[in-house]
């Protein structure tokens, strides 16, 4: 019994100032530092869990490949995370760190433009963002720092606290959507060997000939004929954030 509490209170989770398993590892992050000194910081943990599921996806992240990276003792870890979850959240502020404020402007519609534009391409470079919303809570501090700040740029339009959060939301679910049917897209073609769309319109094409000449579906026939767009990705997501924002700004006549 000694040896567990002792344990306990080194990583502060039996330090008698409440229940530590509740805790968030911002929490204890801020607690300060009992000697010895650490030998790693958090920021190291999170950049060298971000390379392993950059380069290999969120799977591969576990303690023991994480202190294979780092040069450290498996066990070692536990002295600055509790398990994958704390590393997840780690990983997660580290990322949002990079859609942060760079002045982009002083109009609601264009603060909210700007930062989905920024937030698809962040979730482009690190595709394993898409993957964490179920297996961590958003409570980090750049992401929370990231809604206020656009929280912020509602101010003075004269919207209720859950419409201002509603709007944050609606614009960020179409961010996600949008960017996860084309993370699925890039993983389709990888599996498939495919470089390019085209490539996998000749590994499809026998399957789309039957549906067309099925005569069934006019509408989309039409659309494989006629559209011209089909694989700009840029125009098809500008398209659609701008169709969100009309509707809101319609809608709420802001």
């Amino acid at each position: 019994m000694t040896g567990k509490k002792a344990d306990d209170t080194a990583d502060g989770t039996a330090d008698g100032t409440g229940d530590g398993a509740q805790e968030s590892i911002w929490q204890r992050m801020e607690r300060p530092a009992r000697p010895p000194r650490a030998a790693l910081t958090h920021a190291q943990i999170a950049a060298a869990a971000v390379e392993i599921a950059d380069t290999e996806g969120l799977d591969a992240v576990s303690m023991r490949r994480l202190a294979e990276r780092l040069g450290v003792a498996t066990m070692g870890l536990y002295r600055y995370v509790r398990g994958k979850d704390d590393v997840i959240e780690l990983m997660v502020d580290a990322v949002y760190a990079e859609e942060a404020e760079t002045g982009e402007g002083r109009d609601w519609r264009e603060v909210l433009r700007v930062s989905a534009l920024r937030l698809r391409a962040l979730i482009l470079r690190h595709p394993w963002l898409s993957e964490t919303t179920a297996q961590t809570g958003p409570l980090t501090p750049n992401f929370v720092a990231r809604t206020d700040r656009l929280l912020a740029s509602l101010d003075g339009l004269g919207l209720d606290a859950d419409t201002a959060m509603t709007v944050i939301g609606t614009v960020g679910a179409f961010v996600t959507g949008a960017t996860t049917a084309r993370i699925r897209m890039d993983r389709l073609m990888r599996k498939e060997g495919a470089e390019k769309m085209d490539d996998l319109r000749s590994l499809y094409s026998s399957r789309m000939r039957w549906l067309l000449e099925s005569g069934r579906y006019p509408a989309f026939e039409r659309y494989i004929r006629q559209g011209v767009r089909k694989d700009d990705d840029d125009w098809q997501f500008e398209m659609g954030l701008d169709s969100v924002l009309d509707g809101i700004a319609a809608r709420l006549k802001i």
